[in-house]
């Protein structure tokens, strides 16, 4: 292995409350990307010196070195920054799959999404700007709120706002300039979720992958029958259930294709020495952090 993050996923993973869980006793971490040494002899698909990530969740990448069969990993390119190939697996897939397979989506179209600094959002707001897609970018207010506004701008997103901007009566006159969009990315529930909602387009799409507030989202029922609002959620974990390898490498390839043309860069990360791990855990539980823990092995 040469590097891995702490995804909140793999925290819930360890607290046992997540949708998959690996039998104990199992190494922690489910995604990174690691670089191969050598080969059995009946192996085709991979050679010494390739770059590979996992093909599943589970894997238990927090490790130094492991033994895995062929069809436990995808081949990347291993000219791809270290942070973007350790974080690909993840994030930036579940960002690509919310907005290709729930709304037909053309070229200046908007999409409004809540938890906008985390590593999906990151993604979503990239992908967007390679699509031609518009994006409203929900955030949490915080003491360096505008700092966090440059740096999601200078990604490609067009509006940050905060939660508290989003209720108030202005934004009517906000939307005036804006097409309402016709896809929202829920990652909070609750309240945030609730507002999105109100700004959503008739017969538009909210998509739930995460619930940070651990709240139920709640839809009023004027907006399911005079609006037409669809309630969906997203699980990669699922969406690979569903479709072939072939399929997610294919997923894999195209996002390395963006990366390769500076169109996607990795979350905002700090990299920290696998024997630090309780450092990098500690750092990736406190509130308000746009900074991704990445664990290096070498």
């Amino acid at each position: 292995m040469l590097a891995a993050p702490i995804n909140p996923s793999d925290i819930n993973m360890i607290q046992g409350n997540y949708g998959l869980l690996p039998k104990l006793p199992a190494v922690g971490g489910n995604e990174g990307v690691g670089q191969v040494v050598a080969v059995g002899s009946s192996v085709t698909g991979v050679k010494p010196g390739d770059w590979v990530i996992p093909a599943n969740a589970g894997l238990g990448t927090w490790r130094t070195e492991a033994v895995l069969s062929e069809e436990a990993v995808i081949s990347i390119p291993s000219d791809l920054p270290l942070q973007s190939a350790a974080t690909l697996s993840v994030n930036p897939c579940t960002a690509y799959r919310m907005l290709m397979d729930f709304e037909q989506l053309q070229p200046g179209d908007c999409v409004i999404q809540n938890a906008s600094n985390s590593g999906v959002g990151q993604a979503v707001i990239q992908i967007a700007a390679a699509l031609g897609l518009r994006t409203i970018n929900v955030v949490r207010d915080r003491p360096d709120f505008q700092k966090l506004t440059d740096r999601l701008k200078s990604l490609g997103a067009e509006h940050v706002l905060t939660e508290e901007e989003l209720r108030k009566p202005e934004m009517k006159n906000f939307f005036k300039d804006m097409p309402p969009p016709r896809l929202a990315l829920n990652c909070v529930g609750g309240k945030s979720s609730t507002e999105l909602l109100r700004h959503l387009a008739p017969g538009g799409t909210m998509v739930t992958y995460g619930g940070m507030a651990k709240q139920p989202v709640i839809a009023s029922v004027s907006q399911l029958i005079f609006k037409d609002l669809k309630l969906r959620g997203f699980w990669l974990s699922q969406w690979k259930k569903d479709h072939s390898p072939a399929q997610f490498k294919e997923l894999i390839l195209t996002l390395c294709g963006l990366i390769s043309r500076g169109q996607l860069t990795a979350p905002a990360c700090s990299e920290v020495p696998l024997q630090d791990y309780q450092r990098a855990l500690e750092a990736s539980m406190q509130p308000f952090v746009s900074s991704k823990q990445i664990l290096t092995m070498c």
